[in-house]
């Protein structure tokens, strides 16, 4: 049962990071607490959307810049429309990760950027696609945080470290930061609700 309690505020929760580092894992452990406490919920995730809305692009800078433009308008879209925008894409260039900020602001929302950090050697260990390892022998052009570049965020709004904590941890420190800012309901307040007979009884639901 989904408890409409956070007033109608949307905003963009944004997982950057490299390739495998967690942020569909993270975003999947995400979701479910956050319509639990009543918040509608839409998850643009980059190989989704990759397939959906940026086919045919490919890997260069523009392409990526592109790409990741397309997401942040739908994420804008969506936040400005009362709608927590869970985004999961590596988005390698800040300037970019800052030109969608200022556009998610620009329309009254809120932009809460998650660095979810892992290391390279990490990362080539969990490597079950084998892309690291070929990117890493030189068979794999462009690929982002070996022959490409990424731009680790200068000041994330939350940081995350997938190799040293559970997702459920890393889950619980974006929540408390989503309750920090008033974006979304403590787990008393929900219940205080409930408690209260503040349920419509209905499940809101946006993953469509």
């Amino acid at each position: 049962m989904g408890l409409e309690v956070n007033e109608g505020r949307g905003f963009v929760l944004w997982l950057t990071g490299l390739s495998g580092a967690g942020k569909t894992t993270l975003a999947g452990r995400l979701v479910p607490e956050l319509r639990a406490r009543g918040l509608r919920v839409e998850v643009l995730d980059g190989d989704e959307v990759r397939t959906n809305l940026s086919k045919g692009l490919g890997f260069s800078k523009e392409d990526r810049d592109t790409n990741i433009r397309r997401i942040g308008y739908v994420a804008r879209l969506l936040a400005r429309n009362g709608v927590a925008a869970v985004t999961a894409a590596i988005s390698p260039y800040r300037e970019v990760r800052a030109e969608v900020r200022r556009a998610v602001e620009g329309d009254g929302a809120e932009f809460v950027e998650v660095y979810v950090e892992c290391p390279l050697e990490v990362l080539a260990e969990r490597d079950v696609k084998g892309l690291y390892r070929k990117a890493l022998a030189g068979e794999l052009k462009g690929f982002t945080g070996v022959s490409d570049p990424y731009e680790e965020p200068s000041a994330p709004d939350v940081v995350v470290r997938t190799d040293e904590e559970a997702i459920e941890t890393s889950a619980e420190r974006i929540i408390l930061e989503l309750e920090r800012r008033g974006l979304l309901p403590t787990r008393f307040d929900v219940e205080e609700l409930v408690l209260q007979g503040g349920a419509d009884g209905h499940e809101h639901r946006t993953d469509v």
